[in-house]
């Protein structure tokens, strides 16, 4: 039963709850004794599933959250004194409460982009910055992979900016909380937008995606890397994150639970099902808007995973946010306008995206 009313909250699809084959796969590990930290009959089948998604020799580090496995990937592939070449919203930058910087030592630099999404040009714009001391040098390109804006990175983007980071010498990272909706939406499998244009390593999301608790760091084997500094990074990540799950609190001694949940999500096609599922609904509640709203709800940006953005009076979203709980996102064009995000999720049903908009009708 939801603490939020006849209408579920489109605040974020962390709300949802988890699937139900991901609970049946937790209590089907819980049989018995298993050896702790990892050294367990789950994790080691998980690298046999991430092999089998990104290509052979890929190793898969389960953690127990998304912060968790951005500060760790990042920490792995960048020396302290480096930096984080990533979108000015990206969610390692403006949502992890500095855990890079505080945690990691790795100064964050950003640019703008466009919707979420970087270019060619905003990587290129930093080779100057190699080699000067005064100067904090990107160690590392993250891309968000959908963007915190609700895009996606398009296959032959993703490998003009991998290749673009390469030649400076930086790793690539995929931020990948919502790696299965941006694979929905581009009808193309996992590898296609990772290991095939050259990523180095992925935090691979769950909980937002069907899962209980737990992500993990994914990273690519060092002899499918396309350049030698890249197949260093990777060698170097693998060597490094186990050490550095532990000293930053990631380590989980029960870790065949984790283990067990991205198995279930990712050992066939149901991180692929829920997916579509939150992209479908996110969909129909973008047409819905369009065909209510009018001049008064108006999308605002793209909507290309499961987040529908939009600009609207701050009387109405105050009002609707009493039925069903959302974020303000930004200012609206004036200010008596906002810009919310309304969040789909897998469990978000045709009957509660209709309820919504007769909220939102009633509201106006």
């Amino acid at each position: 039963m939801s603490d939020f009313g006849f209408l579920p909250p489109f605040g974020s699809d962390n709300y949802a709850p988890a699937h139900p084959e991901v609970l049946a796969a937790v209590g089907a590990a819980n049989d018995g004794f298993a050896v702790a930290y990892g050294d367990d009959p789950w994790t080691a089948r998980l690298d046999d599933c991430v092999a089998a998604l990104f290509g052979p020799g890929t190793r898969a580090f389960p953690v127990f959250n998304g912060t968790g496995a951005n500060v760790i990937s990042l920490m792995a592939v960048a020396p302290r004194w480096g930096g984080v070449l990533a979108a000015a919203d990206a969610h390692a930058h403006t949502d992890e409460n500095g855990a890079p910087e505080r945690i990691g030592g790795l100064k964050m630099l950003t640019a703008p982009g466009s919707d979420g999404r970087l270019a060619v040009a905003d990587v290129e714009a930093w080779a100057g910055r190699f080699g000067d001391v005064h100067r904090t040098s990107p160690a590392v390109l993250s891309l968000t992979q959908s963007t915190e804006l609700g895009t996606v990175y398009r296959v032959a983007q993703l490998r003009e900016l991998t290749e673009a980071a390469h030649k400076l010498g930086m790793a690539v990272h995929i931020d990948g909380a919502r790696l299965a909706n941006a694979a929905a939406f581009l009808n193309v499998g996992l590898a296609e937008i990772t290991s095939e244009v050259g990523v180095d390593l992925i935090s691979l999301g769950a909980a937002k995606n069907g899962g209980l608790l737990g992500e993990a760091v994914v990273v690519m084997p060092p002899d499918a890397a396309p350049t030698e500094a890249a197949a260093d990074a990777r060698r170097l990540a693998a060597e490094s994150i186990p050490f550095l799950r532990k000293y930053t609190g990631q380590l989980a001694s029960k870790q065949r639970f984790i283990a067990a949940q991205l198995l279930a999500l990712f050992g066939g096609d149901l991180w692929l099902r829920n997916a579509v599922a939150a992209n479908a609904a996110a969909q129909r509640l973008r047409a819905g808007v369009m065909t209510l709203g009018g001049e008064v709800v108006r999308p605002s940006r793209p909507t290309e995973a499961n987040a529908v953005f939009v600009t609207l009076p701050r009387t109405v979203a105050d009002a609707l946010r009493t039925r069903a709980p959302f974020y303000d996102w930004a200012g609206g064009e004036t200010p008596d306008r906002v810009e919310a995000r309304w969040m789909c999720s897998w469990a978000t049903t045709d009957a509660q995206v209709d309820g919504f908009l007769a909220a939102l009708a009633d509201c106006l």
